[in-house]
Parts: C-alpha cells; structure tokens; sequence
C-alpha cells in the first residue's frame, strides 16, 4: 500500500490553491469540475505528485463556504530544510504561522505551524536534508 493523497474540503477554492501554490510552493497538479454533482477537486502537490509523493485534494461543494473542522483533524506535516526561513518565508506571502520554529515540546526537533485558510493546520519538521 502507498499513501496516496489527503482530502480537505475548503470553503473558496481559489482562496486554496492560491494558498497552496503561491504560499507554500506547491504545483497545481490538476482540476476536475463535477457540476452534475455540484464539487470540484483541484490536486495540488510537490514534484509533480504521484507516485512520487502523497497529494493534497481539495474539494469545493458549490454553495458551502464553511466546514467545522471539529476536534478529530490534527495537521499535515511538511518537511522543510529551515523551519524559520520558510516561516519568514510563509510569513512574507501572507500566509499565517501559528506557532514560530522552535523544538517540539520534549524534544529537540525543530518545528512550526502555520494555518490555511480555512483553519487547517501545517506542521513544518526541519529536516536539514529536505528539498
């Protein structure tokens, strides 16, 4: 088995990809617009996607601009070779880190948070070897 991709429904789906793509650098993989079925799917990811790597669908329902994200959902995690630059980085694109670089509670590994627009959390691990 192999992780294929994680979906978010997303209340803007422009607001998204921009995000996605102008923020945190990833390409805009592909598009699908469904209307018989009132959603589209834009697949946004790193180094082209699959199989390569895991993919992030984001899903737009016409009409919805707004999820409760609830209790359950914990974060996507990036890695990233500075987790302070790419927070400065973020930070300059206008994106929204919520937690600044620093080591994991407990441990010496060094990460950040930022926030989508619709309120989904971005773990970024520093990973000197990341791309």
């Amino acid at each position: 088995m192999r992780l294929l991709h994680t979906m978010l429904r997303v209340g803007n789906l422009q607001r998204s990809i921009d995000f996605y793509t102008q923020v945190l650098g990833m390409t805009l993989l592909r598009t699908t617009d469904n209307p018989e079925y009132k959603y589209t799917l834009a697949i946004v990811g790193y180094d082209g996607g699959n199989p390569g790597q895991a993919e992030i669908e984001l899903t737009y329902n016409y009409g919805v601009d707004h999820y409760d994200l609830g209790s359950a959902y914990g974060h996507i995690a990036l890695a990233v070779s500075d987790a302070k630059a790419a927070c400065e980085r973020i930070r300059g694109a206008g994106g929204n880190v919520t937690r600044e670089a620093g080591p994991v509670k407990g441990g010496s590994t060094v990460i950040a948070f930022v926030t989508d627009p619709d309120g989904y959390k971005i773990e970024l691990i520093e990973r000197p070897t990341a791309a």
